[in-house]
């Protein structure tokens, strides 16, 4: 069974995989569709604040992804690797009560259901490089 954060995170995935289809339609419209399919209205508001907080950062949060790849172009990723990327990299970075191996096992689960067979190594190793270079030393202790 799901925790609800996992169910948040994987609705919040929807919502980034759409927008990198559509990235003419509102981001803010895409995730009304999607995330008010979530029932607990305190997950719900989560959802909304992380998307908009990677709205926000996608810039930075994308270039932070791309450092961090190796022999890979952000946009040449598939999109369903390029956005669990970003949404685990925006709670490993901007999230400070997720302890990072939480981000990181659900983000490489997210990536066995969504992704190839390699997905969830791959994020695996991309956000684990990441969190060693830019997640907040605060997280290494939760």
């Amino acid at each position: 069974m799901a925790t609800r954060r996992h169910r948040m995170r994987e609705y919040i995935f929807k919502t980034l995989f759409q927008w990198d289809f559509q990235s003419d339609v509102d981001l803010e419209k895409i995730a009304e569709n999607e995330l008010n399919k979530l029932k607990d209205e305190k997950i719900r508001k989560q959802a909304f604040d992380y998307v908009a907080g990677i709205k926000n950062k996608i810039i930075e949060i994308d270039e932070i992804i791309q450092k961090h790849l190796e022999n890979w172009e952000l946009d040449r990723l598939s999109v369903v690797d390029r956005n669990l990327l970003r949404l685990g990299t925006y709670e490993l970075i901007y999230v400070p009560d997720v302890p990072i191996e939480v981000t990181i096992d659900e983000i490489i689960e997210l990536g066995k259901t969504y992704g190839t067979e390699n997905s969830g190594k791959f994020v695996n190793g991309v956000l684990d490089k990441i969190a060693k270079d830019k997640a907040p030393k605060e997280k290494f202790n939760l």
